[in-house]
């Protein structure tokens, strides 16, 4: 009786494209965000708040990176397009909100405007890797976004590194703050629900 055929082993990191481990970058440094920010809270020194920025900027750098490197190596595929999508929202969904949340957007109305734009932020995610191939019109390039790339973001964490450079964190946060039904809001979280609702709009953004 022949033996059976054992299992393969490790079989997607040999489908992993050079592209794919530059994703992957993308991930670590929007994780390494999130440390950053924890560490911030957790002693206080603003520093880890410079850290977590610059480590969403570097994540930036690898999404722009892998888009070239897919397209050099004439090499793209659909577990490519998914691990861009996670690692997207993990740097550029996640790690802005905590972000935000860490220099003091700690009020429930502001907490539920960040979750409002994580949400817009996985949303816009989602329908853009559904309608993908409707959007690319048959050829291999999606012509255009619709609503606003989730990595535009990264004008909100600029903004929050200069607040941090300001001392404007904490009770100091541009805007102060204002009770409403006896919860706190801060002005400035509302960028964020500007933002979110422009990434789930169906404004047409032409993909250079």
């Amino acid at each position: 009786m022949p033996s059976a055929t054992p299992p393969k082993r490790f079989s997607m990191i040999r489908e992993f494209q050079l592209a794919d481990w530059v994703t992957l970058g993308n991930a670590v440094c929007g994780t390494g965000a999130l440390f950053s920010v924890l560490s911030y809270l957790q002693n206080g020194a603003v520093v880890h708040v410079y850290f977590a920025c610059a480590l969403v900027l570097a994540a930036l750098v690898f999404d722009v990176l892998d888009g070239r490197v897919a397209r050099w190596q004439h090499k793209s595929s659909a577990l490519g397009r998914e691990l861009d999508s996670l690692a997207d929202i993990i740097s550029f969904g996640v790690a802005p909100a905590v972000i935000a949340y860490g220099c003091g957007m700690q009020g429930l109305y502001d907490r539920i405007v960040l979750v409002y734009f994580v949400a817009c932020g996985v949303s816009r995610l989602a329908r853009f890797n559904v309608t993908a191939e409707a959007l690319s019109e048959g050829g291999d390039k999606v012509k255009y976004f619709e609503g606003t790339p989730i990595p535009t973001s990264i004008v909100l964490v600029g903004l929050l590194a200069l607040a941090a450079s300001q001392g404007a964190v904490g009770p100091h946060l541009w805007g102060g703050s204002v009770r409403l039904g006896g919860f706190t809001l801060h002005p400035l979280v509302l960028l964020f629900a500007v933002s979110g609702s422009l990434m789930i709009s169906r404004i047409k953004i032409p993909k250079f």
